[in-house]
């Protein structure tokens, strides 16, 4: 490049004036006369000239920097105009055009639109101030252009005075879509709000959240980086650092902002993907000094660059890393490729555009292909040559073809036949030779209506003044040592997804993935997102879900809940289990154990039954209360032991109202039969003839079985009917269900235990009393056993019943009806089965006679001793009767001392035999 350098000025043999703007017609680039003028606008320089002289004055300047690919813009509109006129589209009518270069910049545009606005037919290109332009008749009808953004926001306002309609095929900054502000822009490409939104979609899809920007620092740039802004943030994207270079090649600080761009790229190792918006010769010099810093990235191309021949041709470029870009969609230019073979035919008279280009050629004429571009893009048009001879001997043939960006040949083709369009519409009733057969405003209203078919499809304007034509995804691939731009994808706006030709063309696009760019590792599934300090949501920690808690996919922000009723989840899950149920089934071990605690339970019950129904007529049995109130108990016994089988196994309605019921019920019989009992024996071997009348009155056995019995019965029907038990999942043990049942009201639990612990009681008080009967007949002390047996049961049931759970709870409850059931059924009945089994001797109707015969005697002699002690005290023979004792102390009734209410007695007196007889003999027959 130095001997590039060195080798230009050798060309410079003088200066060029004919570039210079002597007067107005000197300002026109490309022009060609016609019944209906088009106007151009394209920047085929990319700066303009600065004066050095002091003070500045208003004079327009020169330009540097020619743009080979806007030269060719200009050249499709000018074949684009030429084939119309060759065409019938308008038929009679001819289309002519001035094209003005803009040197990419807004003041000499400015200047450009002033022209345009100037009168028709004006000699001195005046415009006119009026209050209404409805008549008013400009130079132009139309204008097409301008390249870059920034311009077209400043020429449009100007246009937009006389509703001139501009087309552009190139500006595509957002706020150009607001028709308040640019009511006579169109454009026939999408606006940069799609091209931003496929960029955010290419970089999610891709798997990258982390990277950065650079824009030029002008209206274009930042329009552009604030909708992808917008569009990343949707996408959950974040932008590590923004840099914004100047506008101006000329400004001084330009390359001190490209250095530092470079250097943070480098620095943020994190970011592997750069998206750029800038123009072609910014991009230029950034990856000249990106590559001498040996940078390797993913580089996105907004559409201004992405198809640059000269970009891609930079030496060494593969060491950049990849380019992927987006370009406009492009169709068949193969007439356009035509055109420019046969270019060097055409008279450049009135193309100074053409003629410079020519000038160039011949300049750079010995330079290889990179090179050869430079030199044409680094020259000013002070500097080139005023004529060169044989042109056809430096003519480059193919060079043309070769940096054509077909994106933008196709939208400047189809602003033009936009336009025509838009003009035959008007030309249809009127003779449009006459340049005042209609104004821009009506023709602004005709484009809007314009359908124009591009290759066999129909497209139009929408309401923003856009073409919602698809962009060519484009990857950058060396192909024989040459750098390539291909297609890989093609990404519609409107439903917002790519579209591949092939798997291979899918794969490339896949391929992209393998490259990481993001803030912080991804995050598994079983982990989420933790937002660390940093301002950026993309920089966070990755933390294990919390248990009942799971995430199923990579980089989620926070973990999904389990459904707590029915699902778990462990710490660090990615899926939820389903909660074990858990139920006291018949299958375990402790469930097999008390269901034969009960079976043995009703085996002793059976036995016991088959002992007193062969032993039916023995005293033992008789005493028991015959066998009908044993087989009563002994069925009660049976129906409590049954009872716990429906404490088993997977809780239903019918088991869960059962249960309890038929537990209450047969326990409310039991004690009721051996409360009858305890009243019938106290009330045989009772002495007291207040406490006889007492018992006879209470003594009513059907009566008291069937109140007793039935007042439980009361309460369980209550209960089953108003708060009845029910199934319920138990939730309190994490990772497990608990169906169990719920007793629906505990009161009325409370109240059914209640009332057999009163009955037991009342028993318990009976049998108390009746402690000391006959040794055979002595239950009352067994029944008392039982009944505390039966208290200490429930009472310690009470605290662990509250405080126990789990599938286990109902085995507490199996445990304590056992064990009250055993102990009230053992001191019931296996007392009498010992005598009936092991000592018969005392089965007999002569042993008891003998037992309650002495009990008799005791019984009789101390009521009758009792009597005397009240005689006594109105008596003086206390001595005779001490004499008797004393005389017959060893008979069956001996002396006794004993105390009665209110006397004391020392000394008993000796009652006859047949009197102990007699009492015996009754005793026995109540019994």
């Amino acid at each position: 490049m130095a001997f590039v350098s060195f080798l230009i000025p050798c060309f410079v043999i003088g200066t060029d004036t004919a570039f210079s703007c002597q007067n107005t017609d000197d300002f026109v680039g490309a022009s060609s006369p016609g019944d209906i003028v088009i106007g151009g606008l394209f920047a085929v320089h990319s700066e303009m000239l600065h004066p050095e002289e002091y003070p500045i004055k208003p004079v327009i300047q020169n330009c540097a920097g020619f743009e080979i690919q806007i030269f060719l813009q200009t050249l499709a509109m000018i074949h684009a105009i030429e084939t119309i006129n060759n065409s019938t589209l308008l038929s009679g009518v001819t289309l002519g055009y001035e094209i003005y270069d803009t040197c990419a910049e807004v003041t000499k545009a400015m200047a450009s639109a002033l022209r345009f606005l100037a009168k028709f037919n004006s000699s001195e290109d005046v415009v006119e101030f009026k209050c209404n332009y409805s008549d008013y008749v400009p130079r132009i009808k139309a204008v097409t252009g301008a390249s870059y953004s920034e311009v077209s926001m400043a020429v449009s306002r100007l246009l937009a005075l006389q509703l001139i309609p501009q087309v552009s095929p190139a500006s595509s900054a957002e706020i150009l879509s607001d028709k308040i502000r640019f009511p006579s822009f169109f454009r026939t490409i999408p606006s940069d709000f799609h091209q931003t939104r496929a960029m955010a979609h290419l970089i999610c899809e891709s798997g990258w959240n982390w990277i950065g920007v650079i824009a030029t620092d002008d209206d274009n740039g930042r329009f552009a980086l604030e909708s992808f802004g917008v569009q990343a943030m949707a996408n959950n994207v974040c932008i590590a650092f923004k840099e914004m270079l100047p506008a101006y090649l000329s400004d001084n600080s330009f390359h001190t902002k490209v250095d530092h761009a470079v250097e943070k790229i480098v620095k943020e190792t994190r970011v592997n993907v750069i998206v750029v918006f800038m123009r072609q010769f910014h991009v230029l010099k950034l990856f000249k000094k990106a590559i001498e810093r040996n940078v390797n990235k993913i580089w996105i191309a907004s559409d201004n660059w992405s198809a640059a021949v000269k970009i891609s041709t930079i030496p060494n470029i593969r060491q950049l890393g990849t380019i992927v870009g987006f370009g406009f969609k492009s169709r068949d230019i193969s007439t356009f490729q035509d055109f420019l073979r046969n270019l060097h035919e055409k008279p450049t008279d009135n193309n100074k555009f053409l003629r410079e280009y020519i000038m160039l050629l011949s300049v750079c004429a010995h330079l290889e292909y990179h090179d050869f571009q430079m030199c044409i893009s680094n020259q000013s048009q002070d500097d080139l040559l005023q004529s060169v001879e044989n042109k056809h001997q430096i003519w480059r043939d193919g060079f043309l073809n070769a940096n054509i960006e077909s994106g933008f040949i196709h939208s400047t083709t189809l602003a033009v036949y936009a336009i025509a369009h838009a003009i035959k519409g008007q030309c249809k009733d009127r003779n449009c030779k006459d340049p005042s057969a209609f104004t821009p405003w009506e023709l602004l209203e005709e484009l809007k209506k314009v359908t124009v078919i591009d290759d066999g499809k129909e497209i139009k304007f929408d309401s923003n003044g856009d073409m919602s034509t698809s962009y060519d995804v484009l990857l950058w691939k060396e192909i024989d040592g040459h750098m390539e731009i291909t297609t890989m994808a093609e990404y519609d706006p409107e439903k917002g997804h790519f579209i591949f030709e092939d798997e291979e063309k899918k794969k490339e696009f896949l391929d992209l993935k393998k490259v990481q760019s993001t803030c912080s590792q991804h995050c598994r599934p079983g982990q989420m997102k933790k937002v660390t300090e940093s301002p950026h949501t993309c920089c966070y920690e990755c933390v294990y879900c919390p248990e009942n808690h799971y995430s199923n996919q990579t980089d989620m922000d926070y973990c999904y809940r389990c459904n707590n009723k029915t699902y778990w989840a462990p710490v660090n899950s990615t899926t939820c289990y389903r909660k074990t149920i858990h139920f006291l089934a018949w299958t375990d071990w402790f469930a097999i154990f008390l269901l034969l605690l009960s079976a043995f339970g009703v085996v002793l019950v059976l036995s016991i039954s088959v002992i007193f129904t062969k032993n039916l007529n023995t005293p033992v049995v008789k005493a028991s209360g015959g066998l009908t109130v044993c087989y009563i108990i002994l069925f009660s016994h049976f129906l409590i032991f049954l009872s716990t089988v429906f404490f088993i196994d997977e809780p239903t309605e019918f088991k869960c109202k059962t249960r309890q019921a038929l537990f209450g019920i047969s326990f409310a019989l039991c004690i009721s039969c051996i409360l009858i009992k305890s009243l019938k024996i106290l009330l045989a071997f009772s002495f007291d003839p207040k406490l006889q009348n007492f018992l006879k009155c209470m003594y009513k056995p059907i009566p008291t079985v069937v109140t007793c019995t039935g007042i439980q019965v009361i309460i369980c029907t209550f209960w089953l009917i108003f708060r009845t038990p029910f199934v319920k999942q138990n939730f309190s043990i994490p990772r497990a269900i608990i169906l169990e049942c719920n007793e629906g009201s505990i009161v009325a639990f409370g109240i059914m235990l209640s009332y057999i612990a009163a009955l037991a009681f009342i028993c318990f008080i009976f049998a108390f009393k009746g402690r000391k009967l006959p040794e055979n007949y002595n239950e009352a002390k067994f029944i008392t056993f039982g009944m505390l047996i039966y208290f200490i049961a429930w009472i310690v049931f009470i605290p662990v019943y509250a405080t126990t759970f789990g599938k286990y709870l109902p085995a507490v409850e199996i445990i304590v009806v056992l064990i009250s059931n055993y102990g009230i059924l053992c001191c019931t009945f296996l007392p009498k089965c010992y005598i009936i089994i092991y000592k018969q001797e005392t089965n007999t109707k002569s042993a008891f006679l003998k037992m309650i015969y002495t009990y008799s005697s005791k019984s009789a002699g101390s009521v009758a001793v009792s009597q005397v002690s009240l005689d006594s005290k109105s008596s003086s023979s206390r001595a005779t009767i001490s004499e008797s004792c004393k005389s017959e102390k060893n008979s069956v009734n001996g002396n006794c001392h004993f105390q009665v209410p209110g006397q004391t007695l020392r000394k008993g007196k000796v009652l006859p035999k047949n009197t102990a007889r007699t009492v015996a003999r009754k005793r026995l027959s109540s019994i």
